[in-house]
């Protein structure tokens, strides 16, 4: 059954068939469906749902596509609890924002429902496989009745407002009761991508923020001719947001002299930015604070990094040009490849009578067409709405340095910082590589120094990123490697550029992987609870 909320006037109204207000036409064409309203009057969307589309087993895997970059997904059954980061106390989520980094803004958690994004299946008793193409427009939200082992859809269609006479695409999906049917669809919408894969260097997963001219030119000679990318991260600016103020301090002679360096040794040069958003401590948030998104009179915050960070005004003429001018000045220092980061930003705000699909689909479009044949990186994104305009595309949260963080981060929202659960994403999320973007699982870490992984975990970390990744990045100076370090990195190159049929099957706390490479067949089991292979 469809149902449809939806305002006029300050009148809450509920519709589940054509009426006075609306049209509702459904359309099935095999495993293609469709839902299409019109509207006769003036209306604004509230929410629309597709109820009893399925009945699920309790043992059945489905697997959770998470909201953004960094959410956790999994495949689970349906005895697993969803982290809802509201039910932390009020005076952490005040001080920390906690409840900015995912989708507690678009979509009500309650304890007995779980939901994914866009994508999603079944394996067990059941077989089942869905797949939106209405991502431009409204996310389609794929929500679990764990009582009533019931599947319902839900457009996340809230703020759209329609003029009398307008059409709007509520829901446009596929679905198959064949798991590898479903598949072969989706992998037919999304032909394979060019595997222009990379290895690279990356500063942040060993410095941070405590980068200087001296630490980048010291690891940029430690690197081989195995390396395509040395991307500087966070840290170089005087704050996050004044893009144009290099700290003097650390880098005395910008960047231009090291982006020629970079180039020198063949190397592709990347740059980490934050475009959409500035934190409070910078001169952008204090001389130009009309730049940003107000929600009742007050900037929308987004998270508490830095001194806390604030969205930038997409509808603001002056704002964009500025981001325009950012990207530009890196592009005139020599930058080939753009880390872009915490986009999940500039839709966390609601814009007058537009879905955030729809807000971020445009902000990520103006992000390309101002880099243009610039490699982009997507971080803190929307999956679907990196689809044709970002080459690469984060797919976990950050690697941290101890295999799940420290205790009390295990409590927070969805997006922290967990080894153990980027290694699951990559592992769940791998049926998006090379069809939407090209996967990059966050970095390896083979080194003794600044580091507690265990040896064990540092191997899963790297086999499980060559496999399933398109982007293999380390912050490491390689040239401080031992013979053994170097080995396993050697292997691990044979893997990431000519291993193929690479498969998993997840199985209680392991998960099992299989893949070939020179002829040979190899299985492998991951205990997701230790980090290792078993």
């Amino acid at each position: 059954m469809i149902k449809i909320a939806y305002l006029i006037n300050e009148d809450n109204l509920v519709a589940t068939s054509s009426n006075d207000d609306l049209d509702i036409v459904k359309t099935v064409d095999g495993a293609h469906h469709q839902v299409v309203i019109k509207a006769k009057k003036h209306l604004r969307l509230v929410n629309a749902a597709i109820d009893d589309v399925l009945k699920l087993n309790e043992s059945d895997l489905v697997f959770l596509n998470g909201y953004q970059s960094w959410t956790d997904t999994m495949e689970a059954n349906l005895t697993f609890k969803e982290r809802n980061v509201k039910k932390l106390p009020k005076l952490l989520n005040n001080m920390f924002a906690f409840d900015r980094y995912g989708d507690t803004l678009l979509y009500d958690y309650d304890k007995n429902k779980l939901h994914g994004y866009d994508v999603f299946y079944v394996k067990g008793e059941k077989e089942f496989f869905s797949y939106s193409l209405n991502y431009k427009k409204a996310y389609l939200i794929y929500e679990i009745d764990k009582k009533a082992k019931g599947l319902s859809l839900i457009s996340a269609c809230a703020n759209l407002a329609l003029n009398e006479g307008e059409e709007f695409v509520l829901f446009d999906y596929y679905q198959f009761d064949d798991f590898k049917e479903g598949l072969n669809s989706f992998n037919s919408i999304h032909p394979l991508k060019d595997t222009n894969k990379v290895f690279g260097y990356t500063s942040w997963y060993n410095y941070y923020q405590n980068i200087n001219e001296a630490i980048i030119l010291r690891d940029l000679k430690g690197l081989d001719a195995r390396f395509n990318l040395f991307q500087i991260d966070d840290g170089y600016e005087a704050k996050v947001g004044d893009w144009l103020d290099i700290d003097k301090e650390k880098f005395p002679n910008g960047l231009k002299g090291i982006v020629d360096e970079i180039h020198e040794k063949g190397y592709k040069a990347g740059i980490w930015l934050a475009p959409f958003v500035a934190e409070e401590k910078s001169k952008l948030f204090s001389e130009h604070n009309d730049y940003f998104k107000k929600e009742n009179g007050e900037c929308v915050k987004c998270g508490a990094n830095w001194s806390g960070f604030y969205a930038l005004d997409f509808e603001n003429d002056d704002a964009k040009a500025y981001i325009k001018k950012c990207l530009e000045y890196y592009i005139d220092l020599g930058f080939d490849f753009f880390k872009l980061d915490f986009l999940y930003a500039i839709s966390l705000p609601l814009y007058e009578g537009k879905t955030r699909a729809m807000v971020a689909e445009e902000a990520y479009q103006f992000i390309k067409d101002i880099l243009k044949d610039k490699l982009v990186l997507g971080c803190g994104a929307i999956p679907s709405n990196c689809i044709d305009k970002f080459e690469y595309l984060r797919i976990g949260p950050d690697v941290s340095l101890i295999f799940d963080d420290v205790w009390f981060m295990r409590h927070m929202h969805r997006e922290r910082i967990s080894t153990k659960v980027t290694l699951q994403n990559t592992i769940y999320r791998s049926l998006f590589n090379k069809r939407l973007f090209l996967n990059d699982p966050d970095v390896f870490l083979l080194r003794d120094e600044n580091i507690k992984l265990s040896n064990k975990q540092k191997e899963a970390l790297l086999l499980i990123n060559s496999l399933f990744g398109s982007v293999l990045m380390t912050s490491d100076n390689i040239g401080d490697y031992g013979i053994e370090q170097q080995s396993l990195l050697e292997q691990a190159f044979d893997v990431f550029y000519h291993s193929s049929d690479c498969s998993f099957r997840k199985d209680g706390k392991y998960i099992n992987i299989s893949y070939k490479l020179n002829g040979k067949e190899y299985h492998l089991q991951y205990n997701t609870l230790k980090g290792v292979m078993e």
